[in-house]
């Protein structure tokens, strides 16, 4: 397996990362060189609209979709040379999956337990039992040890499905869309549950979602539009310490009904290696300017800026 030296701190690295898909008549362009970081340890999400190519990135992180060109580090290893005995072993070590739809999680007939004790059969049945047992109660479901799948909520559901991505202790941990088939509550009750497990398991999370008010509630969230990352939305102030600051509150209640957004994080436009910034839309919008347009870019007269004019 290609491996490399890479900053010790930073587990994800996308430089200029293509994804091509081609067929006999067409050739779609799902990611033009898109630029990513991510620490070791780091809680953060990737938001994006439909075939803004949030998802393709996460197959591809997850393993699931080889990258077309660019390149791409995962905890040092290279998934451009990745052979199919890598991209198992990568599967099963490295990285753990939640599906938004519990299918692809989830066996209906077994109990919770036995479902988390499937990706561990290759271990002694009592490794397989504690560790089981102990990935349910730190989702809050040592009650639900022995309820079978139709006896449970599709939130209990989720949390079951986060257990099992979490079995064979996985390096990072990929959620695509893990609150978007549960109601408010129980969203920001996963979402607690992914801090705790972020900080007791020391696992990497990255949470992928169409979902931009994520960022009340994660300290740092990507935004890719057009296959390239376009802002970050970087909260001035943790949540963890936002929540310390509001008293007469429940955790859940005050992440949903907490301050305005833009008091407490800022979104900034990410400026790629050749140079290029994608603007926010409601930029354009208000400039009247269309996908295609020529502008005028120039320095400010103090040369600490850039000013950006619609053509014509």
């Amino acid at each position: 397996m290609n491996e490399h030296k890479a900053d010790s701190d930073v587990i994800i690295s996308c430089d200029n990362l293509v994804k091509i898909y081609k067929t006999d008549e067409i050739e779609v362009v799902a990611l033009q060189g898109l630029d990513l970081e991510v620490k070791r340890g780091e809680l953060m999400a990737i938001v994006g609209n439909s075939g803004s190519g949030k998802s393709t990135l996460l197959n591809m992180l997850g393993g699931l979709d080889k990258p077309s060109a660019g390149s791409l580090y995962v905890d040092g290893r290279n998934l451009l040379k990745f052979t199919e005995k890598d991209y198992i072993d990568y599967k099963r070590n490295v990285v753990g999956f939640v599906w938004q739809n519990n299918a692809r999680n989830l066996i209906p007939y077994l109990t919770a337990q036995q479902n988390v004790e499937m990706p561990m059969l290759l271990k002694k049945q009592s490794e397989r039992k504690k560790r089981a047992q102990e990935l349910l109660k730190k989702v809050g479901l040592e009650h639900r040890m022995n309820s079978r799948l139709d006896q449970m909520s599709g939130g209990e559901q989720q949390r079951v499905a986060i257990a099992i991505a979490l079995a064979n202790k996985p390096k990072i941990l990929l959620a695509d869309e893990p609150t978007g088939s549960v109601d408010t509550k129980t969203s920001n009750a996963i979402l607690n549950i992914f801090k705790e497990l972020n900080r007791s398991e020391n696992v990497t999370i990255v949470i992928v979602t169409h979902d931009v008010k994520l960022a009340k509630h994660i300290d740092r969230v990507v935004a890719i539009r057009d296959g390239r990352t376009s802002s970050e939305i970087i909260r001035k102030r943790s949540y963890s310490e936002e929540m310390r600051s509001l008293d007469g509150f429940e955790h859940g209640e005050a992440a949903e009904e907490g301050e305005n957004e833009e008091a407490v994080s800022e979104e900034l436009a990410v400026l790629d290696r050749s140079g290029r910034v994608q603007l926010p839309r409601e930029y354009l919008d208000t400039l009247g300017i269309k996908g295609g347009s020529k502008v005028k870019v120039e320095l400010s007269e103090d040369k600490d800026s850039i000013v950006v004019f619609r053509s014509g």
